[in-house]
């Protein structure tokens, strides 16, 4: 499994309803952090997928269009010095 950073952004009109879709899938739900209570109308999650697809696949479907998934992984200080040696 891949790890996948998810930003979801929505404006303050789509908060509520965005909000209301996600609380039908708690599972999903409680993986996210959001920004909205300073403003920021985002939600933020780290998930575990097989693919970015399938890690979209996860969230409402009125979120997936504008979600924005990136593969992440760590760095461990043997590959930064690798990368210097590249």
């Amino acid at each position: 499994m891949a790890r996948f950073h998810v930003e979801s952004k929505h404006t303050k009109q789509e908060c509520l309803q965005d909000l209301d879709e996600m609380a039908q899938q708690p599972e999903v739900l409680h993986k996210f952090e959001w920004g909205c209570m300073a403003g920021d109308h985002a939600g933020y999650a780290m998930l575990e997928a097989s693919s970015a697809d399938e890690a979209r696949s996860m969230l409402p479907m009125a979120m997936r269009e504008r979600a924005r998934i990136t593969e992440v992984s760590t760095i461990t200080p043997e590959q930064i010095k690798q990368f210097h040696e590249m």
